[in-house]
């Protein structure tokens, strides 16, 4: 089952730089900027706790599924 994250969308959508999300969300700098550049990299769920505690939103809002084809 092809999963993507949607963290440049968020991110874009926030207006925040790729520097204060991961200041925001104290997941590390490397981690932060894989994410953004690469949506097939998918965040391990200490990360994707960390953002939605963060921003207060649901994993949906940071990952999603694709459909094959």
């Amino acid at each position: 089952m092809p999963v993507k994250n949607k963290i440049k969308e968020f991110v874009d959508k926030q207006g925040i730089s790729v520097y204060k999300f991961r200041k925001d969300t104290g997941i590390a700098q490397r981690t932060a900027y894989d994410l953004y550049s690469n949506p097939w990299q998918l965040p391990n769920s200490s990360v994707i706790t960390k953002i939605c505690d963060c921003y207060e939103i649901q994993p949906s809002e940071i990952i999603e599924w694709v459909p094959r084809g």
